[in-house]
């Protein structure tokens, strides 16, 4: 039997000595590599934690003192020492391990947001709480990498942090990255505090305490800082230093992102296995052609160059790219300033994480019509990441933004065309969003209806299918289901979903029935903006939308989690059918319309 066998819960490792502990450390590393290298995930933060972690989970109780991970793709070996190390053979993946903390998987994970800057913010409310309930034997943990630094909100907490005398211990995981090397004054700071084997004043000048610079894979050295952090009493900043994908060759070679996330790959060698052409190499390559014919589209990157696909931009065109951190809302607000001084920004980030920028989105794109145009990567449902990274909220939140239009491509030639087109608008700002994983065939339209393409045309204008976006090979197979019920069945691309096309409204208002599908929450997205417009144009025909329920969807594949979400064919011929409805007389298969024709 291993050690790491024998530790079901944290106390555990409090009766090994230090050298079993290290031994434990090799046990846990080798299962990372395993495991991970089968089902994808983040294994490079995590080979560069695990000393880390041990050492906070020898030194603090967990789970009365509280140990929070930011972000929480540094969590995998937290989960390993609390009792979930059999679980990572189904890590990711439906009914399996999550990749990121969770609360339903055990007491010991508290907070399950996995976008990063938060745990300070959190740890802040935690300890003023303990400290009016009089908790004042328990201590809160924040496990914070220098990239998550680079975010403001940080520093919000941070300002609040130093103000206190509570029982709170920043674990700063200064590895010098986050997906790519750490950027901005901060990186800077923080590397001449390596080299010269200093605190890094900058929490001193906050009034901190601040412990190390201490090796943060030296488990005996680890345990004395992070002991006398937890005895002070008061806020410690306690600085480790690690390396991201410590101990396995591959990864510590990797200059692009230390193996930060990884599909499936050959352990032995670290190769990834063969995977298929993606939305994002495409975007790629078209950025590197914008390049080429627009010398005034400059890049901008959220501490995600190569994630995002513009790293390839980058190294063409090296003084046109900007990562700026993980700083969303800088992101965007920096790139206003850029279209302002006559350039055309793109400002590519995950979907999930636009969320954070609303307000500059708003008030500073919109309200100042600046042409620069956003792409969202990962939008719609992404899967493996689970409920924080599904993109399923851009469509319902822009909305509400005046003149910001919106396009969704279905294929790559769509994309291609699409981005060009969104570069194009002189009078304010784009947004291109495209989902996470392989590149569908390309679907060719049969027509054009205003700037709407179609898809399919039915012989009848029984039916009207508005697909948004990724949705067209699963609406183009309703529609052929429906068809052989002898329906007439009409397929449209809309291609920019916002603003609604006129020329698509007067298409929907002669059928009988629209239905509207999109990978985008139900609640306020593309479907109730078209059904909306065909309101205002006083168009009476009814209109299913269908979208991701309003809830928060559970990890799994993407194609699981649409399923689950009901985003197939058969639920979209599930609801024609229940919106027509059967006539007792009518052959099996046939539908009659329920107003007749």
């Amino acid at each position: 039997m291993t050690l790491l066998e024998l530790i079901r819960e944290p106390r555990d490792l409090r009766g090994l000595t230090l050298d079993q502990m290290r031994t434990l450390a090799a046990e846990i590393r080798a299962l990372l590599v395993d495991r991970v290298s089968r089902t994808g995930g983040h294994l490079g933060p995590n080979l560069g934690v695990v000393e880390l972690t041990l050492a906070v989970h020898r030194v603090f109780d967990s789970p009365r003192d509280r140990i929070l991970f930011d972000t929480g793709h540094q969590a995998y070996v937290h989960k390993m020492l609390t009792g979930r190390a059999a679980g990572f053979d189904r890590l990711r993946r439906r009914g399996g391990l999550s990749g990121y903390p969770s609360r339903e998987e055990s007491p010991h994970d508290l907070i399950e947001n996995s976008h990063a800057s938060t745990a300070l913010s959190y740890a802040d409310g935690l300890a003023k709480a303990y400290d009016l309930r009089g908790d004042h034997d328990r201590t809160v943990v924040a496990v914070v990498g220098d990239g998550a630094l680079t975010g403001g909100l940080s520093w919000e907490a941070l300002n609040a942090v130093a103000a206190s005398r509570r029982r709170l211990v920043v674990v700063l995981n200064d590895n010098g990255r986050s997906y790519a090397p750490t950027v901005g004054g901060l990186a800077c700071h923080l590397a001449a505090a390596r080299a010269e084997r200093r605190a890094p004043r900058v929490f001193e000048h906050l009034g901190l305490r601040v412990v190390g610079p201490v090796d943060g894979h030296d488990l005996g050295a680890l345990e004395r800082a992070l002991r006398e952090a937890g005895e002070a009493g008061g806020p410690v900043v306690v600085h480790c230093v690690t390396r991201k994908g410590a101990g396995y060759p591959p990864a510590e070679r990797d200059e692009a992102d230390r193996f930060h996330g990884i599909g499936a790959i050959d352990p032995a060698t670290g190769r990834p296995k063969p995977r298929s052409r993606s939305w994002t190499s495409l975007f790629a390559e078209e950025m590197v052609r914008v390049g080429a014919d627009r010398p005034d589209v400059v890049a901008i990157s959220a501490a995600m160059m190569e994630p995002v696909g513009l790293g390839r931009f980058a190294a063409a065109y090296p003084g046109r790219a900007f990562d700026v951190g993980i700083a969303e809302q800088h992101a965007v607000a920096s790139a206003v300033g850029m279209s302002m001084a006559g350039l055309h920004p793109v400002v590519a980030v995950y979907a999930t994480f636009l969320n954070r920028a609303f307000d500059q989105v708003l008030l500073d794109a919109a309200l100042h019509r600046a042409p620069m145009t956003l792409v969202l990567d990962r939008a719609g449902v992404t899967g493996e990441d689970g409920p924080s990274h599904n993109g399923v909220w851009d469509l319902s939140i822009l909305q509400v933004v005046p003149g910001l239009r919106v396009a969704a491509p279905r294929d790559g030639a769509t994309l291609r065309a699409e981005l060009r087109e969104a570069l194009a608008v002189p009078d304010g700002p784009t947004v291109v969003r495209f989902p996470k994983g392989a590149l569908p065939p390309d679907l060719p339209a049969i027509g054009r209806v205003g700037g709407a393409d179609l898809l399919r045309r039915g012989h009848r204008e029984d039916v009207l299918i508005v697909s948004v976006g990724a949705m067209a090979p699963v609406c183009l197979s309703a529609a052929e289901r429906l068809a052989e019920a002898g329906l007439g069945v009409t397929v449209a691309d809309p291609r920019w979903v916002k603003p609604v096309d006129p020329a698509l409204v007067d298409l929907a208002a002669r059928h009988r029935l629209v239905v509207t599908a999109e990978d985008n929450s139900r609640a306020a997205g593309a479907g109730s903006a078209f059904a909306q417009a065909l309101r205002d144009a006083g168009a009476d025909v009814p209109v299913r939308e269908i979208g991701v329920p309003p809830r928060f969807l559970d990890h799994g594949s993407r194609p699981e989690v649409l399923d689950e979400a009901g985003l197939r064919p058969g639920a979209l011929v599930d609801a024609v059918l229940g919106a027509l409805g059967r006539t007792p007389e009518a052959p099996a298969g046939l539908v009659t319309l329920a107003k007749g024709r």
